[in-house]
């Protein structure tokens, strides 16, 4: 089921409603959520700030990092090295307790991914703008830099990488990339759920959080224990939030409400 996002209510009604006496599992994305979308990829690094409410939030509830971003990119922007991280769109899991999380997805398309990886590389060399970043299981064709009247070319880039890969690439558009991967049933609403499992966190007395900003959350707000009973927030600038339809619950409008947001939820 999905509402448009401008229709949302902020996350703290929905909270009182449904996390009394629940402690919170927290679910984030990391840019867009804990840190400003930027044009350069590298330079996303979390505030002290925001560092100092997560390390908080962490000291009362389970916190787990979910990010498109390959997990070891994702620590060191962080600046945290205590957390469980989900990188890759939750292919490659983290926890810095008892080491690699499997599943069932966690492997098997390594030669795939280097294969395409290698190929978007060099068409991409020809599109004066591009960014190419290579990721643990996909590649990812930011185009922020190109030229509006380009970005036509990168689509048919994308659409000749995915023709030469015939049922193997499946492509999620995001905000000015492209992030192609092998068509595996895997996603960050599963990461999620296998997550909840897998740290014993299911039961009555849990309310799981999810906090993301891109389409690819979207998998994350389906989830059923977010969807059902748990609470998704989108974060979204409210100029957009008219033109989005989205599972999630509640909205917050930028990085900032995130911060506050989290900050209440350690206190």
């Amino acid at each position: 089921m999905s509402a448009r996002a401008s229709e949302l209510p902020d996350p703290g009604s929905v909270l009182a409603e449904r996390g009394e006496d629940r402690t919170p599992a927290v679910f984030l994305d990391y840019d867009g959520v804990l840190t400003p979308i930027v044009d350069n990829p590298s330079d996303a690094v979390m505030t002290p700030e925001m560092r100092r409410i997560v390390s908080d939030l962490a000291r009362r509830a389970s916190v787990c990092v979910v990010s498109g971003r390959d997990r070891g990119v994702v620590t060191e922007l962080m600046g945290l090295d205590d957390l469980i991280v989900a990188g890759s769109h939750g292919f490659d899991i983290w926890d810095p307790r008892s080491g690699v999380i499997t599943h069932d997805a966690s492997s098997g398309f390594e030669e795939l991914v280097e294969k395409v990886t290698a190929e978007v590389s060099e068409r991409a060399a020809a599109i004066e703008g591009t960014l190419v970043e290579p990721k643990h299981a996909s590649v990812a064709l930011h185009y922020r830099g190109v030229d509006p009247a380009r970005h036509g070319e990168v689509a048919e880039l994308v659409d000749a990488v995915l023709a030469a890969h015939p049922g193997e690439l499946r492509v999620t558009p995001g905000k000015l990339v492209h992030e192609i991967q092998p068509k595996i049933d895997w996603n960050k609403g599963r990461a999620v759920e296998h997550l909840l499992d897998v740290l014993d966190l299911r039961g009555p007395g849990t309310l799981p959080i999810y906090l993301g900003d891109d389409v690819t959350d979207e998998d994350a707000f389906r989830a059923p224990s977010i969807a059902d009973g748990g609470l998704g927030v989108l974060v979204i600038d409210p100029a957009d939030a008219a033109g989005r339809d989205t599972a999630a619950s509640a909205v917050l409008p930028d990085v900032e409400r995130v911060g506050r947001f989290l900050d209440g939820l350690a206190r």
